[in-house]
């Protein structure tokens, strides 16, 4: 079981959003590099939904329910014969009791080589095993 992090813009679909709403699939996201991370999401993976804009923390975890599926309503394919755009479904786990703000991580020496640090523009990477616990106790999760 892997685990990412996913960005929303809170005012835009936000964690409270995918409580009251049980299941979403995940979508609008069309960077390749955050699209290429997408295509290697499981169903039993865990995301940590963290908003942008004002508040940039992590949220509350999430569970893969059901695991990277092409768009529908983008039907593109890659040379591969990839689906160039993919969606995954989540569900809410637990909203987050602490808070982990960008500017907590940022002021952590573990997290220099995080993708959350070094490309601030992606909206969907990995987590390694090492800073997902970190960031879990960090976030009261």
């Amino acid at each position: 079981m892997a685990t990412w992090l996913i960005k929303t813009e809170p005012d835009d679909y936000s964690y409270d959003d995918l409580i009251r709403d049980k299941r979403e699939p995940w979508d609008g996201v069309t960077n390749p590099a955050a699209q290429k991370h997408m295509r290697s999401i499981s169903k039993g993976d865990e995301v940590l939904v963290y908003h942008t804009g004002k508040e940039r923390r992590i949220a509350g975890l999430g569970k893969v329910v059901k695991g990277a599926y092409p768009d529908p309503d983008k039907p593109a394919t890659l040379a591969s014969g990839e689906p160039k755009f993919v969606l995954f479904d989540v569900a809410p786990v637990k909203p987050a009791k602490g808070s982990c703000t960008l500017a907590d991580v940022k002021a952590d020496d573990r997290f220099n080589d995080f993708a959350l640090v070094r490309e601030s523009r992606l909206s969907v990477m990995p987590v390694p095993a090492k800073l997902d616990k970190i960031l879990r106790k960090m976030a009261g999760l």
